[in-house]
C-alpha cells in the first residue's frame, strides 16, 4: 500500500500457538530502470515496474474482438494489455480503468478509458485509423480539454512519476500502486 509492502498471515510461536503476523517494509522501485528507460515501447513494462505490480495477469481471456464490435473500432494495443494485466481497479487508488471505453463522447470524436475521484475523464482522440496512435485527451470537470501526444500506458506512467506533469500524481505519492478491485482471478 503506497510506499510499503503490507504481508499478513499466521505463524507458530514458541508455545505452539497460532498467532497472527503482520509483516510491513518499505518498498523501493526504480520507475524508469536501465532495462526500460531506453526503450521506445514498453510502456506497459514501465507501468508493471513503477506499481510494482507482481500478481498474475487479472483479465487475460476478455474477448476483445467481441468489444471492439460493439464499440465499431479496434482498441490501442497497450490499453488491452493494461487491461488483461491489472484488471478492475485503480491507480494509486484515483485513476480507475474502465474495463470497457465509453463511448458517451462519440460525437466529440472522444473515447472514455478511464476516468479519475476528481471527475476529470481520460479519452482518446478517435480520428486516426490506427488506434495505436490515437492521442490521449484529458477532459476536465469543467469540460476543458488537454491533449498528449502519447499513448496511454505512456500517460498513466508520465503522471505518475513525473512532478511536472500538469496531471501528476507525483506531488502526492512517492510510490504507486495499482488497486484491484477483483477479489478472486
Amino acid at each position: 500500500m503506497g510506499g510499503e509492502w503490507l504481508g499478513a498471515g499466521t505463524a507458530l510461536d514458541a508455545q505452539g500457538d497460532i498467532v497472527p503476523v503482520l509483516a510491513v517494509t518499505p518498498r523501493r522501485i526504480d520507475a524508469l530502470s536501465s532495462r526500460t528507460a531506453g526503450q521506445d515501447g514498453g510502456w506497459v513494462e514501465r507501468l508493471i515496474a513503477v506499481t510494482g505490480w507482481t500478481l498474475p495477469p487479472r483479465r487475460p481471456d476478455i474477448d476483445w474482438a467481441k468489444t471492439e464490435a460493439r464499440l465499431g473500432t479496434r482498441l490501442p494495443t497497450d490499453y488491452k494489455r493494461m487491461v488483461e494485466t491489472f484488471g478492475e481497479g485503480a491507480f494509486d487508488q484515483w485513476l480507475n480503468l474502465n474495463q470497457e471505453p465509453w463511448d458517451d463522447f462519440q460525437k466529440d470524436g472522444l473515447l472514455v478509458w478511464a476516468g479519475t475521484e476528481h471527475e476529470d475523464l481520460y479519452c482518446w482522440q478517435t480520428a486516426d485509423e490506427d488506434p495505436d496512435r490515437w492521442p490521449v485527451t484529458v477532459r476536465t470537470v469543467d469540460g476543458e480539454d488537454t491533449t498528449f501526444d502519447c499513448s496511454t500506458a505512456e500517460f498513466v506512467c508520465r503522471i505518475l512519476i513525473e512532478k511536472d506533469h500538469p496531471f501528476t500524481m507525483a506531488h502526492y505519492f512517492d510510490t504507486h500502486w495499482f488497486m484491484t478491485y477483483q477479489t478472486s482471478t
